[in-house]
């Protein structure tokens, strides 16, 4: 039986996961399948697995890496003290139920790849949003000894506002870490707002989008002199660490 790996998502015009994986199979010579199970809410999560036998782990994008924790029988302890899921490994018992476990990759995608572009200016970061995604660019900021602050419209205990990035907040923040949709395709005309003109050559301006490459976000912190990066590196480094995770 062909083994088979899928994402699971709403909506999944934007993910690169299959064609990822699928690229992958064919050059290495696995027998194995990618899907895209694209899911309007999760309460068919656990049936769609039992009645797919051959389905052996799945990815977890937007907007369920938070909820999907609740349908799980078992949580890596990475993943639950992030508080989101991204890769879920399944086990299947001799006597037929299913066993699911919980895994966080999205840690390990993006330390590994912004890690190299750190300096000793950049103890402090602003992250911009506060999904799922956003919940392992906090725990993967802390770990590389850097101290993160979220930010979004609405002001909650430990987390900042748009309007609070005043220039001594944009000084004193020298990462800064998108990890909203805004800009993703095919709404290209969107960005976080924040004072890019508070950008300087010090900032390190990093986007968790991959579609389009270049995001506005990206496009004018690079008017400012700042160093950018996208998410596709990260993105590439979690799958591989999900593939690991399923086959170990």
């Amino acid at each position: 039986m062909k083994r088979i790996y899928g994402l699971v998502g709403y909506p999944l015009g934007h993910s690169f996961s299959r064609s990822f994986f699928q690229e992958k199979f064919a050059r290495e010579g696995i027998d194995a399948d990618y899907e895209n199970f694209e899911m309007a809410d999760l309460r068919g999560l656990r049936q769609l697995i039992a009645d797919r036998p051959e389905l052996c782990g799945l990815n977890v994008t937007i907007p369920y890496k938070t909820e999907v924790m609740a349908l799980l029988d078992d949580l890596d302890p990475q993943a639950r003290e992030i508080g989101a899921v991204n890769v879920i490994k399944i086990e299947r018992r001799p006597q037929g139920g299913i066993w699911l476990t919980g895994y966080n990759s999205d840690i390990i995608g993006f330390t590994q790849s912004i890690a190299p572009l750190l300096d000793s200016r950049m103890q402090r970061a602003l992250i911009l949003g506060t999904g799922g995604a956003s919940k392992a660019v906090y725990a993967g900021l802390k770990t590389l000894h850097i101290e993160p602050t979220f930010v979004s419209r609405q002001r909650r205990d430990g987390i900042i506002t748009y309007d609070d990035l005043s220039p001594e907040v944009m000084a004193s923040h020298r990462v800064i870490v998108n990890a909203t949709p805004l800009g993703m395709y095919p709404h290209t005309d969107q960005c976080p707002h924040i004072p890019y003109t508070d950008l300087t050559p010090g900032h390190l301006c990093y986007d968790l989008i991959y579609n389009p490459e270049v995001t506005r976000f990206l496009a004018q912190a690079a008017q400012q002199g700042s160093l950018t990066k996208n998410g596709t590196e990260m993105l590439h480094r979690q799958a591989l660490a999900a593939w690991d995770i399923w086959n170990r």
